[in-house]
């Protein structure tokens, strides 16, 4: 079985061996740009492979130039010999460090760590922090809810004997030429380019309860609507995957309107692509708006959920949230990062979603309108 003890330090060799581990949600992979660019500035000859749970993850991350292979394998729908086979084949690999992103806080990810068995593997330091987790993490930093996970993802640099080396940072997403022309034939044929454009992502994560912070789709409806009669200027553009496609139909059906978009994208870039065009973007918190910040959408509106913290506002970015009277402050006696779901019964979180009402996301839209921008 893998030691906990690394009899000779990793960081001595010249070419190493990382494995950045990044298995919770898309936009968590997102935000573990910047600290895989620091990476490969800090270590130019060596090979840097990032883990991901997601297809969708692979999809954002496997045009990134600073990594050599991306992995993707879905713990949560594989068997239990599956997910072993491929862990033991990481194993064989050999890696020097690997690295758990911020924020990973659930146990399962540090014995995926400690099953790879690199010789140095780093992480943070959860408010469940136990006996078994110095068994399976050599090196730790504290975590901190009050800055950025991008932040954070920096702090393990200097657990592998690096320091930041760029200016400034930001979410990084490369798209092709393909992909760019495919968003702009797409504005084009809709004459999108001759009005301004709203992106609304209507959905959220749904790994634990988390589908409980999407906002009701019935206001959704309410908006879109209200939004074509007080602003014909302006094109709703509804963004979502195979998750969403329900709720999008059923808000293109229910605004029935010209200005209602619904385009197909094939992958998480394409969708990004998209966004490069977009003046105004919308929804809770979730990885499309951290998608909307890397594309430099001029101004996000999040819709507050319990989930929200500063951990994960738009980085860089220009953004407004629409406060939600039901948390009123209240974000981390509802969502920790302890590995437990939102706190709280179904219909508590149905209610508090609930709470922020169609018009007073309407008024933060209309103040930052493109012509106000």
């Amino acid at each position: 079985m893998p030691s906990s003890k690394h009899h000779h330090d990793p960081m001595a060799k010249q070419k190493k061996k990382f494995l950045v581990c990044s298995l919770a949600g898309i936009g968590d992979t997102l935000i573990a740009t910047p600290l895989i660019h620091e990476l490969r500035l800090n270590f130019p000859d060596s090979q840097i492979d990032v883990l991901v749970l997601w297809n969708g993850s692979r999809q954002l991350i496997e045009t990134n130039p600073h990594l050599n292979r991306v992995l993707q394998h879905n713990f949560l729908e594989s068997n239990l010999l599956t997910t072993l086979k491929f862990l033991l084949r990481l194993r064989r690999t050999g890696y020097d460090v690997s690295i758990n992103t911020f924020p990973q806080s659930r146990v399962e990810y540090r014995i995926i760590s400690w099953i790879i068995n690199a010789k140095l593997r780093v992480s943070h330091q959860y408010d469940h922090f136990g006996w078994l987790t110095p068994v399976l993490i050599h090196k730790t930093v504290p975590h901190d809810y009050s800055r950025h996970c991008i932040e954070q993802n920096l702090d393990l640099l200097k657990l592998v004997q690096a320091e930041p080396k760029l200016q400034s940072h930001h979410y990084e997403v490369y798209l092709t030429p393909d992909e760019i022309k495919w968003a702009q034939e797409y504005f084009t044929t809709n004459k999108l380019n001759l009005g301004h454009c709203l992106a609304i992502h209507p959905g959220s994560g749904r790994t634990k309860n988390l589908i409980l912070k999407r906002w009701p789709i019935q206001y959704y409806a309410i908006l879109v609507q209200q939004l074509s009669k007080l602003r014909p200027d302006l094109n709703v553009i509804l963004l979502g995957g195979p998750d969403e496609q329900a709720e999008i139909q059923y808000l293109v059906k229910s605004a029935n309107s010209p200005k209602i978009f619904s385009p197909h994208t094939p992958t998480v870039r394409h969708l990004a692509a998209l966004l490069k065009h977009c003046s105004l973007y919308l929804s809770v918190d979730n990885f499309v708006m951290h998608l909307a910040a890397a594309m430099h959408v001029p101004h996000i509106i999040v819709i507050e959920s319990p989930t929200w913290n500063p951990t994960i506002a738009p980085y860089n970015a220009n953004y407004t949230l629409v406060q939600n009277p039901a948390v009123h402050g209240r974000n981390l006696e509802f969502y920790r990062y302890d590995g437990r779901p939102i706190q709280g019964s179904f219909e508590f979180l149905r209610k508090c979603m609930e709470a922020v009402s169609p018009e007073a996301v309407l008024r933060a839209i209309t103040e930052k309108s493109p012509n106000k921008l």
